[in-house]
């Protein structure tokens, strides 16, 4: 081998190895390439453009190893070739060019190297994109393409490009030959030329490509593969093809498909090519659709399929041809509905009527057969014999029958049309009544393939059922998942008062012990679920014989059905779990991998282990949705093969079997059974057993023995009680729990351990079912893993201190010296970093404080709050707070805390946050604290400082809040204060006064509304008073009765007033939730009112009621609240129609089963708001410049932001096509609605893949746009952090979408994603370090 390329390279290297290319050994010839190839990758682009001689010298010598003999050494001169292009100068392209095109071949026999050739020489160079400045590299060598390669393939000159007196071209590559043949691959030539140069191309060079194309396409004698080349170069043109050469195009089809005498191979040829151009422009093919779907249609028509079956049964064997022409017919069908489904409406019936008409279509098998066949099979199934194989039901076909492939392309027509308009059909019935009955009476396909297409089907129109579908049957927090349930109570939002804080913190037994039975889901009078529960019969009946009969794929799909249909009616085989509890047994053994598959190899292997774990799963959600009445007579059939799965060696099959085994867990023990079954307890044991075994085998998976150990301590919680000996000895229990500490002790296993000790802490009831010292042992270990830098693992080990310390059980387990210990290891944590995680322990410290106050209440701890009062606080942690400040109060150790917040706090912190805490302490500790109510008093009337009056009047308000009737203090002591000419005072004044009056409403409230009679400040600050007693009132409200009518005239009209619209509009809906019969009706009257802004303050109103929750006020809301929005929606003004957006999400997010079901109302007036509106867009000068202002700009971003949050909870009410459209414009709108765009790609790319990857090429279009934009040199720098900030974020996404659909950007055949692959390829040239940047920081993110 030659010796190391070196570092700097000039023409003399490349020189250099030019002789060996001639070398007699042909591997030296292969090394002396590989060295050129080194050479020239290495070298500085051009660096040869200079050096015409060296470049012509080098280019000869590759043309001459192009003809070697020797395959490598070829395919090495290829590859360099590729290289060496983009390093010569202009002038030798274009004889490069003719040089290749007209390369005869001596050596070798394969005469298609040098359209590879051109091929790679094509490829080589940066592909142009509309809109972008185009390389110069690249216009050469469009300028040679265009100059020799065009007319050498249409064998003439179609553009002179100046030149005069030009020797005609010789023949061109793509005309046909004497005897009728055509170079194939000067087609694939013509592809790439179109591939990579297309927005280059000029509009006579594609008319002069799309004729040759076309005379190749019409030639009645050319083979189906140059055919299917045409093909593809046509629908790479037409994505080029201005809009009157497309329309010209599809005009030019439409005479060809009226052609009287067309025969059948051009009528199949003229399908495949209308199915291949609507997949290459989507967008645009929509206009065309009423003119080809109609042909599209007329092939698969009542009489067309009465031909063929006619002419089989008079022949014997159907029309091959005729067969191929139904095949292409649906193909180009399924593309029509995939790519312009919303054109395709008006054709939604005549496609399914020709889906379903040949999804049973099997010519071997007349109709009356047929039908005699189903009769037969009714009759069989009804006397309990329908076991009997579905192959040997007809007349097996012949080898050669090709039917199959015809049914098989009807059923991905009826997935699409399911895909895409699930929305309304599902609604109207269409899929249920008219669909579903055919797709489940050809369970009985005989060809795999079609079956598990058909099953596939099937099993996606019943998840479509339950996407965006809520349901009022709603899964237990055990019976499901419990490490996601814990997850979700940590993170449910709550209203915390005072007291409420402690009584229904999570873990208290008398509310998250009970493990509900499931109960079976009432079937809905209407809708889809109704539909699909009176077909479950069917299904079942169905499925059953093809689980005992079929080959693996087809029982792995039918089990994939099957769950998916448990998991949206959340049980419905009650009836039925008999007939498939054998085969599924059979699908769990391990004996179905040998049995079935023995002699398949590796790859029946992987589909017998996906189908054991198929199974499990099923049997998991099974056990998870129906009574233990229903599956405990099956549990000696299917226990013990659970339990050897769970052994096997697979980690995946055990993992998913360990999975199965703590739902049977659930299935076994109190409350869904028995404690004193002597069977259940003998399976108990034996799970145990396993579940132990995993747990400890250090050798096992880590995923599995993480699943055994949520396992276990779903074992030991559900064993808890009275009944728990019964079921473990304490010995065994002791042994359980102390593998659960010492798994808690070891660092892979430590957060699944802390999740299972979490859930046995939660259900312990007496003080047997756990040792004190493993209490003690578990408390401060969790403690321990407060230091630790893992978010996560702190997060959870909080969450299980917080239900240690809620149960009374434990927390009294505790000896002092632990819970100082505890006390100091959260001490630290005190603080305003992390707010998420800090309620969470000020609620740990109230319960801690409450059973051993001296040990935890200390200086250190008075410091820590005082530090905590200084920072801005509110919602949950500052209720948090308040709790524990009580909790300190009520022990009598409250006195030093209280000298802490008057000196070291005081009015340093936030007044009315600070008053909070002094006001809570001061009621709370009476006599302990060492000040008085009156001492405030006192200070509020003696100091002059403003800052001391609000402290004053805060600590005021809080304590006769808390001492309601009892208290002494007057209206007067604040009311006063309304009159100060501080800016804060009176603001402090009207909330403390609020907050007393919600203690003594009588007292308060008649003065309160006198106040609000009066005009300015007084009326202002007094609906401050009484927003703050509609927010502070508790249980029961009657005393705030007698005045609600009083308080709504008034707000009414103080509400009028500009400042006062806001504070005004949040008491209307306030008072609305206290009283909903009596003030919706009304608020519902004004939504009507002809003024502008009483409008908006009444749908500003309305959204404040929406974040409530209340049952009266929700049973009253639930007729009216469509109305209610389809009405603020529609309103004729514009800032209306932002804030009305901003209801509707508030109400998709509180009350989403009253919305929800409702959506297809409301989301075409959200669409409407997205689009950008012309006539609210106005120009002005500002001295020499123009400034646009876009008025809608604001009600757009607040659309947007609507269907963001709609895509988590009701995407299925959502047409996919109409939502695409909008994030494509939205990206070539402002930034903040480009941001928001981004945000939706991201999560479209797990809720709809499919979707996405239909629109990566508009993605890609406006993704290069973004990108590709240059601010001005004048441009300020707040601009120019915003371009770097939506390059970042389009880089971001961009990555995501590469990782997810890799395959679009590797694909060289489809036509569909071009542009995606050339955009990926540009941003990983011209973005390379911020593209790095991009990847690292998502892997960050992730980590």
């Amino acid at each position: 081998m030659a010796p190391g390329v070196a570092p700097n390279i000039t023409p003399a290297a490349v020189m250099a190895l030019l002789p060996k290319l001639s070398d007699a050994d042909a591997d030296i010839r292969y090394m002396s390439l590989n060295d050129l190839h080194n050479t020239l990758q290495t070298g500085a682009p051009g660096f040869l453009s200079n050096d015409y001689h060296t470049a012509a010298k080098t280019v000869d010598s590759l043309l001459i190893t192009l003809d070697d003999a020797n395959g490598e050494v070829q395919n090495q001169a290829i590859k360099c070739l590729g290289v060496l292009t983009s390093r010569i100068g202009a002038d030798i392209l274009s004889p490069l060019v003719e040089k290749l095109s007209m390369m005869k071949t001596k050596n070798i026999i394969d005469n298609s190297i040098s359209a590879t050739a051109l091929r790679t020489f094509i490829a080589s160079f940066p592909r142009p994109t509309s809109g972008v400045t185009i390389p110069q590299i690249t216009r050469d060598a469009y300028s040679a393409i265009s100059k020799v390669l065009i007319p050498r393939l249409v064998g003439y000159v179609v553009i002179p490009h100046g030149l005069k007196n030009q020797p005609p071209p010789p023949p061109g590559m793509l005309e046909i030959q004497a005897n009728n043949t055509v170079d194939t691959e000067a087609i694939d030539v013509l592809i790439e030329v179109v591939r990579s140069f297309g927005p280059m191309l000029q509009d006579s060079e594609k008319r002069a490509l799309q004729k040759s194309t076309m005379v190749i396409f019409d030639h009645e004698r050319l083979g189906g593969i140059n055919k299917k080349k045409v093909i593809t170069a046509i629908s790479s043109l037409a994505i080029y093809m201005s809009d009157s050469s497309l329309s010209s195009f599809v005009s030019s089809t439409v005479e060809s498909f009226q052609n009287s005498r067309l025969s059948l191979s051009q009528r199949r040829l003229l399908l495949n090519m209308v199915g291949s151009l609507v997949r290459s422009v989507p967008q645009r093919s929509g206009a065309y659709v009423r003119a080809l779907a109609p042909f599209i249609l007329g092939a698969l028509s009542e009489e067309e399929y009465r031909r063929a079956i006619e002419e089989a049964i008079e022949n014997g064997v159907p029309n091959p041809e005729a067969e191929e022409v139904r095949e292409a017919a649906l193909a180009a069908l399924e593309g029509f509905l995939a790519s312009c489904s919303n054109d395709m409406r008006d054709f939604t019936s005549d496609a399914i009527e020709a889906a379903l008409r040949y999804i049973s279509y099997d010519p071997n098998i007349t109709q009356d057969d047929d039908e005699e066949m189903r009769g037969i099979q009714s009759d069989v199934e009804e006397d309990g014999e329908g076991d009997e194989d579905y192959e040997e039901e007809g007349i097996i076909s012949d080898d050669d029958d090709a039917s199959w492939k015809i049914r098989r392309c009807a059923a991905k027509v009826v997935n699409t049309i399911i895909l895409t308009r699930s929305d309304d059909l599902l609604d109207n019935g269409v899929l249920y009544q008219k669909v579903a009955p055919v797709l489940i009476d050809r369970f009985r396909e005989r060809e795999e393939n079609v079956r598990n297409e058909i099953l596939n089907t099937l099993a996606c129109l019943i998840r479509k059922t339950s996407q965006g579908a809520t349901s009022s049957n709603t899964f237990s927090d055990f019976d499901i998942d419990m490490t996601f349930a814990i997850e979700a109570r940590s993170r449910k939002r709550r209203r915390l008062s005072s007291d409420a804080a402690l009584s229904d913190s999570p873990g208290a037994p008398s509310s998250s012990v009970g493990f509900k039975t499931p109960d079976a889901s009432p079937p809905p009078p209407f809708g889809p679920k109704a539909e699909l529960q009176k077909l479950s019969t069917s299904i079942v009946r169905g499925v059953s014989k093809l689980l005992k009969q079929s080959s693996l794929a087809t029982m792995q799909a039918v089990i994939v059905l099957l769950r998916d249909m448990v998991l949206v009616q959340h049980g419905g085989l009650a009836d039925h779990f008999g007939k498939i509890v054998e085969p599924l047994v059979d699908a769990i053994r391990p004996s179905v991998i040998g049995s079935s598959s023995h002699s398949l190899g590796s790859a029946a292997l992987a589909m017998g282990s996906k189908l054991r774990i198929e199974a499990l799963q099923l049997l998991s959600v099974i056990c998870d949705t129906h009574s233990s009445k229903i599956i405990s007579p099956y549990n000696a059939n299917i226990i013990p093969y659970a339990i050897t799965a769970a052994r096997d060696k697979y980690y995946r099959i055990s993992s998913e079997a360990i999975v199965a085994l703590e739902s049977f867990v659930k299935v076994l023990t109190p409350p869904r059974s028995a404690s004193d079954n002597h069977e259940h307890l003998k399976y108990l044991g034996e799970i145990y057993e396993v579940v132990h075994e995993r747990v400890v085998a250090n050798d096992a998976d880590l995923e599995v023995r993480q699943r055994a150990i949520h396992t276990l301590g779903v074992l030991l919680a559900r064993t808890c009680g009275p009944n728990g000996a019964k079921i473990f000895s304490i010995s065994q229990r002791s042994n359980a729990t102390g593998v659960l500490l010492d798994r808690l002790r070891n660092e892979t296993t430590r957060i699944s351990s802390i999740q299972a000790v979490n859930l046995l802490l939660t259900s312990v009831q007496e003080k047997q079912d756990l040792q004190v010292d493993w209490v003690q042992s578990v408390a401060l270990e969790l403690g321990a893993q407060l230091r630790k830098a893992n978010r996560s693992l702190r997060g959870s080990s909080l969450n299980a201190l917080r239900d240690l310390v809620a149960n009374p059980v434990t927390i009294n387990q505790l000896n002092d010296n632990t819970i100082h210990n505890l006390a100091v290891m959260l001490l630290p944590l005190i603080n305003a970093t992390d707010l998420s995680l800090l309620g969470t322990i000020l609620v740990i410290f109230a319960r801690l404080t409450h059973c051993s106050p001296k040990k935890v209440v200390d200086q250190n701890l008075n410091r820590s709050i005082c530090s905590v009062l200084l920072m801005p606080l509110g919602g949950a942690v500052l209720d948090a707070l308040l709790v524990l400040i009580k909790s300190i109060g009520e022990q009598g150790v409250g006195q030093p805390l209280m000298q802490g917040l008057l000196q070291d706090v005081g009015v340093n912190g936030d007044p009315s946050i600070v008053g909070k805490a002094i006001g809570t302490l001061l009621v709370a500790g009476d006599s302990t604290v060492g000040v008085q109510l009156k001492d405030f008093v006192t200070e509020l009337q003696s100091v002059s400082d403003d800052k001391r009056k609000c402290l004053a009047l805060s600590v005021l308000g809080e304590a006769g809040l808390r001492l309601k009737s009892s208290s002494t203090l007057e209206p007067s002591l604040f009311t006063k204060h309304f009159t100060s000419k501080s800016k804060q005072l009176p603001r402090a004044a009207a909330v403390a006064l609020g907050r007393a009056g919600a203690g003594n409403i009588k007292t308060y409230l008649p003065i309160i509304l006198s106040t609000s009679s009066e005009s300015g400040s007084l009326q202002y600050l007094s609906l401050h008073a009484i927003k703050e007693i509609l927010q502070s009132l508790g249980q029961p409200r009657s005393e705030i009765a007698p005045y609600t009518r009083e308080i709504w005239d008034r707000l009414l009209a103080a509400s009028q007033a500009e400042d006062n619209k806001a504070i005004g509009a949040e008491c209307i809906g306030r008072l609305t939730v206290i009283e909903p019969s009596t003030f919706l009706p009304l608020l519902q009257t004004r939504l009507q009112d002809p003024t502008p802004t009483v409008r908006g303050m009444v749908i500003q109103a309305v959204r404040f009621t929406l974040a409530d929750s209340d049952d009266v006020f929700d049973e009253i809301l639930n007729p009216v609240i469509i109305n209610i929005l389809k009405t603020i929606l529609n309103d004729p003004d514009i800032e209306n129609r932002r804030l009305a957006l901003g209801a509707l999400n508030s109400a998709t997010h509180n009350k989403a089963d009253m919305v929800i079901p409702h959506l297809s109302q409301l989301i075409p007036l959200v669409l409407k708001e997205s689009k950008i509106k012309p006539e609210l867009v106005r120009e002005f000068r500002m001295g020499p410049f123009r400034h646009k202002v876009d008025d809608g700009l604001e009600v757009r971003k607040s659309a947007y932001e609507t269907l963001y949050s709609l895509m988590d909870s009701a995407y299925n009410h959502v047409k996919p096509l109409d939502l695409f459209d909008r994030i494509v414009d939205g990206l070539d709108d402002e930034h903040e609605i480009k941001v928001l765009c981004n945000l939706m790609l991201t999560k479209l790319i797990s809720i709809d893949p499919q979707e996405t990857v239909r629109h990566l090429d508009p993605v890609a279009e406006r993704y290069r746009a973004i990108l590709s934009f240059r601010p001005k040199e004048s441009a300020v720098k707040q601009d120019v952090e915003k371009l770097n900030e939506a390059n970042k974020g389009v880089l971001k996404v961009t990555v995501l979408l590469q990782e997810a659909f890799p395959a679009t950007a590797s694909s060289v055949t489809s036509v569909q994603g071009q542009t995606w692959k050339g955009y990926w390829e540009w941003v990983g040239k011209d973005f390379r370090a911020q593209l790095t940047s991009a990847e690292q920081e998502l892997r960050n993110q992730a980590a």
